[in-house]
């Protein structure tokens, strides 16, 4: 029976375009996900639209557009990086779809009675976060991921009693029970919990959401909080409502790709309610860090918002591909510039990559020899590596072997040697090595790869235009 794979990312705002930040985790994902089909699993892969935040209302009415439109239109533009990031996503789920409005009640309905309550409340608020701080979260009176002072709020509203699932938390993510990629990030959710877990408001009076969002099933004056309703996107996409199909085949999901800034929602917030729920909690968390540009936090008043649809354009899907996941710590936080890309593309895929298969595929074709073709397959430091999610480190070591094989090419300097027998030798062993390189690059680089494997996969090989034209 084939192994399922069910990864997910999550799903983003839509109070702007998709910018590089977002690239990043889609695109770590979508390695994830071809790397899985590559092994011969049944992979699922799902990402979507966060479109009921409040952050999203706000900013249609800045914009003057009905809430509605503004959200379909952005939502759109997420989807289209399909096509311009070469995704390979298997559904995209809008939380404005009547099968998540459905699945987002359903899941309200299905949490213990005694673990939803109702009180008054008055807390401080952060809309860029959706959540309710305390003083104790706070730096220097300020939201710490968003540098900006909450709102303070009071009203009536539902609350899901976190409190009681403290030590339960505790011993899930310290057994890795759930596991949480990196180390630090586990460690990081540890001393959360251990600082002690309030119960958390699950809903916001109609008013103050704009009439936007999912009615509290049975209290339509109340919409249901919008990180309680995301979170479930991850299995009302499976159709676990009615018990569907890809519910029972894919859940629980294998891995939830996210970012940082997310963790607490993820690793405390979303298993405890799927506990409440009687339903099985996923296997394991990836926590990405963040992309600055030159040094600085993306930010659209700093006016340095990099857009991934304009640098495709320019450049093409690979190059981004490559230096997202080269170039940006897997597990750590990483920068973008411009600059720096562009050397990184000459270095690495015009004189690098590019230039090791134009120069062996024209030697080949010279030659006229017919090559044979050996086994290719991950090796155990790859499948190791990739289990980790260390995707710069994996493919550090394939450049190391671009060059190593440039080493080997200029010392048996193949283009001199008039003995066919010793040539056809010299030359097969490098086939055999660019055929492995290529099958390593296929979760990370698929176009390249696939154009690649055209060149090399027949007995004779020819000679094609450069992969990656040079920049200036």
């Amino acid at each position: 029976m084939t192994k399922k794979f069910y990864i997910t990312t999550a799903i983003p705002y839509v109070n702007a375009e998709p910018h590089i930040g977002f690239g990043l985790e889609i695109v770590q994902t979508d390695a994830i996900a071809r790397y899985h089909r590559l092994l011969g699993k049944d992979v699922y892969f799902l990402t979507g639209s966060d479109d009921n935040a409040l952050k999203n209302v706000q900013a249609a009415k800045k914009k003057g557009v009905p809430v509605a439109k503004f959200v379909r239109v952005n939502s759109d533009r997420f989807y289209q990086l399909k096509n311009a990031l070469n995704l390979s996503f298997d559904d995209f789920i809008r939380t404005t779809e009547k099968r998540h409005i459905e699945g987002a009640q359903a899941l309200w309905k299905a949490c213990k009675k005694q673990d939803i309550y109702k009180k008054k409340y008055k807390g401080l608020y952060c809309v860029g976060c959706e959540v309710f701080l305390t003083e104790k979260d706070l730096v220097d009176g300020k939201c710490p991921e968003h540098k900006t002072k909450p709102e303070v709020v009071e009203e009536e509203n539902y609350f899901f009693r976190l409190s009681k699932y403290q030590d339960w938390l505790e011993d899930l993510i310290s057994k890795d029970k759930l596991k949480i990629i990196p180390k630090t990030r586990k460690n990081e959710v540890l001393a959360f919990i251990r600082r002690g877990l309030e119960d958390f408001s699950i809903s916001r009076t109609k008013e103050r959401a704009h009439g936007w969002g999912v009615p509290v099933p049975g209290n339509p004056k109340q919409i249901i909080y919008v990180w309680f309703d995301a979170l479930a996107n991850y299995i009302t996409a499976l159709d676990w409502q009615n018990k569907g199909k890809l519910y029972q085949k894919y859940w629980p999901a294998d891995v939830h790709v996210i970012g940082k800034g997310i963790t607490r929602f993820h690793a405390i917030y979303w298993p405890a309610m799927l506990k409440s729920a009687d339903i099985p909690l996923p296997k394991s968390e990836f926590v990405h860090g963040y992309i600055t540009v030159e040094g600085e936090k993306i930010s659209k008043s700093l006016g340095n918002v990099i857009d991934p649809f304009e640098l495709v354009k320019k450049y093409g899907i690979d190059p981004i591909r490559y230096y997202l996941l080269r170039e940006i710590p897997a597990r750590s936080d990483g920068d973008f510039s411009i600059q720096r890309f562009e050397e990184v593309y000459n270095a690495d895929l015009a004189n690098g990559l590019g230039n090791l298969v134009a120069r062996v595929a024209k030697l080949c074709e010279k030659s006229g020899f017919q090559f044979s073709k050996s086994k290719v397959e991950f090796t155990e430091g790859y499948k190791k590596d990739f289990k980790k999610f260390q995707f710069d480190e994996i493919l550090k070591i394939i450049w190391i072997e671009i060059r190593s094989l440039d080493r080997y090419l200029d010392k048996e300097t193949p283009w001199k040697v008039e003995d066919k027998k010793k040539l056809k030798i010299i030359l097969q062993k490098v086939v055999d090595r660019i055929r492995q390189i290529n099958y390593e690059l296929q979760p990370f680089l698929p176009e390249t790869a696939e154009k690649i494997e055209k060149q090399f996969k027949g007995p004779k090989i020819k000679s094609e235009k450069p992969l990656f034209p040079r920049l200036r």
